[in-house]
């Protein structure tokens, strides 16, 4: 009877560790990117649940909407809405390019130098935004683009 207790109290104590681990740590909605080479996005919140969509890009955008357990429900920058397992997900802060190009300059105003242009689909990683520049890299190219520019951890 001690051992059944004991082991009773042992499941108890590892469901509470595993609610207070999948608990979220950030409100929603916020900025997360997807950290695998390929990510599925479901149509529920389990593995139970089909897929309707592959992705194929490290470092997408995503904005967290929902959380359940281990889940996330993300829209994409299409708009698209769906489930992810937190495992794909990643808190780097990155932005995909919707202008037609943005060009990237050598420090955050109009009249700096253009030292680069991303075309609308470009996904790089930001260091930071501020009065409507966001420093933006892009496979080691560096420089500043307007927060109309891109879509993504802009805030």
């Amino acid at each position: 009877m001690k051992g059944y207790l004991l082991g009773a109290g042992a499941v108890a104590a590892l469901c509470v560790a595993a609610g207070a681990w999948a608990s979220p740590t950030k409100a929603v909605p916020y900025w997360a990117s997807i950290s695998q080479d390929e990510a599925r996005m479901r149509v529920g919140p389990s593995l139970d649940y089909p897929s309707n969509w592959v992705y194929r890009r490290r470092d997408l955008p995503v904005k967290v909407v929902q959380v359940l357990g281990l889940w996330r429900k993300v829209e994409d920058p299409a708009g698209t809405q769906g489930w992810m397992h937190v495992r794909l997900l990643s808190d780097t802060a990155t932005a995909i390019v919707t202008a037609p190009a943005a060009p990237m300059r050598a420090a955050a105003d109009d009249g700096a130098r253009t030292v680069y242009r991303a075309e609308k689909g470009v996904v790089g990683r930001l260091a930071s935004c501020n009065d409507g520049w966001c420093a933006f890299d892009v496979g080691g190219q560096r420089g500043f683009v307007r927060a109309s520019d891109i879509w993504g951890a802009t805030q």
